[in-house]
């Protein structure tokens, strides 16, 4: 965690598949992820259609189709703990992650899983776990897994987006 609390960010290129159980097919997203510690998360879908989420704080903005939607995130908590998981995880912030996640990292420093699975009942009712993937101090992979067994796997690479 102490390497994360002391990484530089920037941005960064992903690719996400969402599977959902109604669908035949994931459904596919790419874009860049910008973090600003400790709490400024930006994600920016540019295909297949141009989306903008920004987590400022608490609060999370959306912005698709010229349409601008502010959330408070207390008045979302299972939503919250999604992104605690991400944003703390990101921040080095164990602290934060043990408030509301049980921990099991596995591997070496070079090669690790980060497994976050909620304490919350009104949180495990909506979210089984979150899997974070990573070599170092980078986040390689995140897999959100919902409890009715839909999930999203995210890669990121320090590449140029696509």
């Amino acid at each position: 965690m102490s390497a994360f609390a002391d990484n530089t960010y920037g941005t960064v290129s992903f690719t996400e598949k969402k599977y959902i159980s109604i669908l035949d097919l994931p459904v596919e997203s790419s874009g860049e992820l910008l973090f600003v510690p400790p709490a400024r998360l930006e994600k920016r879908t540019l295909k297949p259609k141009a989306e903008t989420l920004v987590l400022d704080g608490d609060a999370l903005t959306i912005e698709r189709q010229a349409q601008k939607h502010t959330l408070q995130l207390k008045d979302y908590p299972e939503m919250a703990a999604m992104i605690v998981g991400i944003r703390a995880t990101l921040a080095g912030d164990r602290e934060a992650l043990e408030q509301v996640y049980h921990l099991d990292l596995e591997g070496s420093r070079d090669r690790w899983t980060l497994m976050l699975t909620p304490l919350a009942a009104r949180v495990a009712f909506v979210l089984a776990r979150i899997r974070i993937d990573g070599t170092r101090n980078e986040v390689r992979t995140v897999e959100i897994v919902l409890a009715d067994g839909d999930r999203s796997v995210m890669s990121v690479s320090k590449s140029a987006a696509p």
